[in-house]
């Protein structure tokens, strides 16, 4: 799993909204440097998971919906990229020619073994503590 830009951005407007604040688009926009097209579009999916919610009219934006103190990188990153795996084999029901039961694959076994080290490592701190080093 490369982290994409995509998560990248999502990470970024949850920073940008975890003070507390109500934001619109062209100030996260601004603050974090991501363009308004892939705001919008990674906002919406942030909203439908429920990690932030929008408000409409002339004062309206995005805020927080979550608990910083609850919520992980992991979290973030799974709404964008639900899959996050290191490589394609990973995935249920992948037919490989070199991994199977009776012959494992010893490269598969050790991206397994990164991937999991990598989801705890994600799900290790709270995006509060993250924020406040």
């Amino acid at each position: 799993m490369l982290i994409t830009k995509e998560c990248d951005y999502a990470i970024r407007i949850i920073r940008a909204l975890s003070s507390g604040e109500t934001e619109n688009i062209p100030t996260i926009c601004e603050k974090e440097r991501i363009t308004s097209a892939n705001a919008y579009k990674i906002a919406r999916k942030l909203e439908k998971s429920g990690y932030i919610k929008s408000f409409r009219g002339s004062a309206g934006g995005y805020a927080l919906n979550c608990d910083l103190e609850q919520t992980t990188l992991y979290d973030i990153i799974s709404v964008i990229d639900p899959k996050m795996l290191l490589i394609e084999c990973m995935q249920t029901g992948y037919e490989c020619p070199l991994h199977s039961h009776n012959t494992p694959c010893r490269v598969h076994r050790e991206f397994s073994r990164i991937q999991s080290n990598l989801n705890k490592d994600l799900k290790k701190h709270s995006l509060a503590q993250i924020l406040a080093e």
